[in-house]
């Protein structure tokens, strides 16, 4: 199946790295003009010149997503610089571990804003230039936390269970416009966050009982490995393009068979 977009404007929240990055890099490499946006403006620039290898059309933006008056300037400037965006991709999240127990409404508040408030934000500052264009793909991250639940990861659960009723909803409002709305669950995947995470706990827990852990985790998955940023872009990609134009409200779990619902 060739998937090529053409000039397609795409904008990929969160894409500095990780799941971003790997669609961004997708996207861009099936002919979209490609905006990385993330809360770190250098490294999205760094991010958008790495995509671009000094040729073609892409652009590095900083924008916090949490906050609307930052998302509005974030389309603006892609909308000025690129062209008004036909496809978004929201990958921006912030994670914790912790037992709700330990946790508090400062946790709570950081981690809806960013990955609930902020997928809101987005659609609602895109939505209406897609629907008076008739055309529109939007793809928002979530998480097979959402799905089932997961110790340590109950307010980040709550937010991305949200987000996927918040797709769902809007994909109603919106179907007959020519927009698609629709919503990939990871499982475990090799992004830099995990790493950063499973460094800190092999150091806290040791050696031994990590090795166990890592086990016990991949048995968890019938496909033996953990996923990698790639087998999400593939996806991404797919639900971005004209392949997946009857695709709408959807939850796509890509989890090497982690949750099978």
């Amino acid at each position: 199946m060739q998937i090529e977009f053409g000039g397609k404007v795409a904008l990929v929240v969160g894409a500095a790295q990780g799941i971003g990055f790997a669609a961004a890099s997708e996207l861009r490499n099936s002919g979209a003009k490609v905006a990385v946006a993330d809360i770190n403006g250098a490294a999205a620039i760094a991010a958008a010149d790495r995509l671009s290898g000094g040729e073609g059309e892409t652009l590095g933006v900083q924008a916090d997503i949490s906050a609307l008056d930052s998302v509005e300037a974030m389309i603006a400037e892609v909308t000025e610089k690129l062209g008004p965006p036909d496809i978004v991709v929201i990958s921006a999240a912030v994670l914790d571990d912790k037992l709700f127990m330990e946790s508090g409404p400062k946790d709570w508040e950081r981690l809806i804003n960013v990955c609930l408030y902020g997928p809101m934000n987005v659609l609602h500052s895109v939505l209406p230039g897609m629907t008076e264009r008739g055309f529109g793909r939007i793809i928002c991250m979530a998480s097979d936390s959402a799905r089932v639940g997961q110790a340590r990861l109950s307010y980040y659960a709550a937010a991305k269970g949200g987000v996927i009723a918040l797709v769902k909803s809007v994909a109603q409002e919106v179907g007959s416009s020519g927009v698609t709305l629709n919503v990939v669950s990871p499982g475990a995947t090799d992004t830099e966050l995990r790493q950063a995470r499973e460094a800190q706990t092999k150091e806290t827990i040791g050696e031994d009982r990590y090795a166990a852990r890592v086990r016990k985790v991949l048995r968890m998955y019938p496909a033996g490995r953990i996923g990698q940023p790639q087998d999400h872009a593939s996806m991404i990609a797919y639900l971005a393009s004209d392949h997946a134009s009857w695709v709408t409200g959807q939850v796509i779990s890509v989890n090497g068979g982690f949750v099978m619902p």
